[in-house]
C-alpha cells in the first residue's frame, strides 16, 4: 500500500486551479482576504466542487509562506500521502477477521500527534484513522515522518462530519467510547466488539456534539498532580485497553 507523494506547496493561481482540477488531495487552500477578481472567483468554485475548505488571510500571511514570492494571492498544499475510502477500512477489518477497529480524531491540530496516534493505531491493530477535512492537521510530511511508515499499512480517511460518520457508522454495526475525564474509568467498560475510539482536540478534548453522539465516555485513571495527557499518549492508553479487551475475549 505505498501511497506516497511529495508533499508540495502550491503557489500562484493557474497552479492551484490546475491541482484542484488534477484531484490532488489539498490540505490546507489559503487565499487572501478580499481578492474577488475572475481567477480567484474560479479558484473559490473548483473549492467548493471539491470540498476543500478556504482559509483567508492577509497578504503578509502568504508573503510570509511564499517559497517563490508569486503567489498571486493564493497558496495551497497537497497532501504528503493520499487519503483512503471509507470502505478501505471495512476492507481491512474483513481481510484480517476481526472486528472493525476504528480511531476517529476530533480535530487533532498537532502534526506530531496525529503522526504518533496513526503509529499507535497501527501497532495495535486498528484498521482505519478518521479525520475531519476541516479545521485539523491533514498528512502533512511531518506527520508522515512521526507516523514511522505506519501511513504505509493504516487507511486514513478524511471526512466532511465527524458527528454525521459517527453516525454512519453506527448504521453499520460499531459503537463508540470517547475519551473524557468526566467519563467512567475505562477498565470498568467493556471495550469488545466493532469500536470506533474518538480522540478530542488538544486543548479544547472531544466537542459537545461528538461527545452526544458516543455510546460511552471513558477516563483514564489520573495519579499525578496535572490533570491530563497529551492526546496521543490518551489514545495509547486507551486504544491499548482495547486490545487487552478484545485478545482476552
Amino acid at each position: 500500500m505505498e501511497t506516497k507523494i511529495n508533499e508540495s506547496l502550491i503557489e500562484g493561481r493557474n497552479p492551484v486551479i490546475e491541482a484542484i482540477r488534477a484531484g490532488k488531495p489539498i490540505d490546507k487552500l489559503y487565499v487572501q482576504d478580499g481578492c474577488n477578481d475572475g481567477p480567484v472567483m474560479t479558484i473559490k468554485r473548483e473549492a467548493k466542487k471539491h470540498d476543500i475548505f478556504i482559509k483567508y488571510v492577509a497578504k503578509e500571511r502568504l508573503d510570509q509562506i511564499s517559497e517563490t514570492g508569486k503567489h498571486q494571492g493564493v497558496i495551497a498544499y497537497s497532501a504528503a500521502y493520499e487519503y483512503s475510502e471509507m470502505e478501505d477500512i471495512f476492507a481491512k477489518a474483513k481481510e484480517k477477521g476481526e472486528a472493525p477497529f476504528v480511531f476517529i480524531l476530533d480535530n487533532i491540530e498537532d502534526p506530531h500527534n496525529l503522526g504518533a496516534i496513526i503509529r499507535t493505531a497501527n501497532l495495535a491493530g486498528a484498521h482505519g484513522v478518521i479525520i475531519p477535512k476541516n479545521r485539523a492537521v491533514g498528512l502533512t510530511a511531518t506527520v508522515a515522518r512521526t507516523s514511522a511508515g505506519a501511513l504505509n499499512y493504516t487507511p486514513v480517511v478524511k471526512v466532511t462530519n465527524i458527528a454525521k460518520t459517527i453516525e454512519e457508522l453506527k448504521d453499520r454495526g460499531l459503537w463508540f467510547v470517547c475519551a473524557d475525564m468526566d467519563g467512567e474509568v475505562m477498565y470498568r467498560q467493556n471495550l469488545t466488539g466493532p469500536i470506533g475510539l474518538v480522540i478530542g482536540n488538544e486543548g479544547d478534548g472531544v466537542s459537545r456534539l461528538v461527545k452526544e453522539k458516543c455510546d460511552y465516555v471513558a477516563s483514564i485513571p489520573m495519579k499525578g498532580d496535572i490533570d491530563s495527557l497529551n492526546a496521543s499518549v490518551a489514545a495509547g492508553v486507551l486504544a491499548y485497553e482495547i486490545v487487552r479487551q478484545r485478545m482476552a475475549k
